[in-house]
């Protein structure tokens, strides 16, 4: 066995570990103009370019999906029976409140009207002094009482016949849209029968639906607006906020009154809906300025006291210009470019960018 080869292999092995221990520098410290020793291995400031940056008022705002909804919605329902004596009205009609919609036959309702009142008369005949009557003994006092339920007993047969005839014509609880025909002309209706539907669209509503997060930020009175398929834009104010989720889509449902002055909206179209948020701050920077950690914390570098420092950021929009981020001090020098080869206390050379 030669030892020659083996001593060679193991000399070079220590010259590389040696190497490799020492960072890959073996040159000796130098000296400077000044005379003072500088190590090889001490780095000289990264340039990096700056950009001052100050926290503005963010114009942010939470996107929803949902859909138009009438303001309200009514089935208008017969409270008496009869069969119906008026023309139809056609759905797409518009009505306006207290018109009429279905006129039922009068039949024997205003006969049953004037039983009623006969009753009525032959009550209060039978009630007149019976008070009297019983100061003197000739009736009792049971009996008096019992006269005077009658007379009760009478007058309400007289306002629930009265009440009959008013009920047989039905008209429009409030102005708005016919959704349905009203009743045919001849077709019997029955008590709790549909004459028609009628729908309020101004105002109109835009309902959307909410996760958790984002109804914890939407506040009552809230600024909000929305864009149809059609490209029509409009705008309103949250008016409802749920407080209880929906079981199954664990979602809350957010109403926008909108006005619809025109009728140009229609119940249940499509829209995206955009509600404003306000008194959040933020700074708007260049995304390329955004940067990981080791740990893989979103944030950013900025220059402190001539050296690095990373901070983490949360970002609140995406914007044209760029993206607007929270979680920075009222002022502070981003850096902007170079922050990808600096790491926490590194010293940097600085640059701003033009015109600060």
């Amino acid at each position: 066995m030669r030892p020659i080869p083996i001593l060679l292999a193991l000399m070079v092995c220590a010259a590389i570990s040696y190497f490799i221990l020492k960072g890959g520098n073996t040159v000796k410290p130098t000296e400077n103009a000044a005379g003072v020793s500088i190590a090889a291995d001490d780095f000289p400031p990264v340039s990096v370019l700056l950009q001052k940056s100050t926290a503005q008022a963010v114009t942010s705002g939470i996107v929803l999906r949902g859909q138009t909804e009438a303001f309200r919605q009514i089935k208008v329902l017969a409270e008496t029976s009869g069969k119906v004596i008026s023309q139809p009205l056609r759905k797409g009609a518009l009505v306006t409140k207290d018109q009429l919609l279905c006129e039922l036959e009068v039949g024997t309702k205003s006969a049953a009207l004037a039983e009623a009142k006969a009753r009525f008369e032959e009550a209060k005949a039978n009630n007149k002094g019976s008070q009297s009557l019983v100061e003197k003994g000739i009736i009792s006092e049971t009996a008096a009482f019992s006269r005077e339920a009658s007379l009760e007993s009478a007058r309400v047969n007289v306002d629930r016949a009265m009440r009959e005839l008013d009920n047989l014509k039905i008209t429009a609880p409030f102005s708005g849209l016919l959704e349905s025909d009203t009743a045919e002309f001849g077709s019997f209706m029955s008590q709790g029968s549909a004459c028609g539907t009628v729908l309020e669209l101004d105002p109109m509503k835009l309902v959307g639906f909410a996760t958790e997060q984002q109804v914890a930020r939407i506040t009552l009175g809230a600024i909000a607006g929305a864009r149809l398929l059609s490209g029509q834009e409009v705008q309103g104010e949250v008016t409802f906020v749920s407080r209880r989720a929906d079981s199954i889509t664990k979602t809350f449902r957010v109403e926008i009154t909108v006005p619809n002055n025109d009728d140009r909206l229609s119940d249940g179209s499509t829209a995206d809906i955009f509600i404003a948020l306000s008194g959040e701050k933020g700074h708007l920077l260049p995304q390329s300025a955004l940067t990981l950690n080791n740990d893989g914390i979103l944030g950013i570098r900025a220059a402190k006291d001539g050296k690095a420092k990373f901070i983490p950021i949360s970002i609140i929009r995406d914007s044209v210009e760029g993206v607007w981020v929270s979680g920075l001090p009222e002022q502070l020098d981003i850096i902007v470019v170079g922050h990808e080869y600096v790491i926490d206390g590194r010293e940097i050379s600085v640059t701003y960018k033009e015109g600060q």
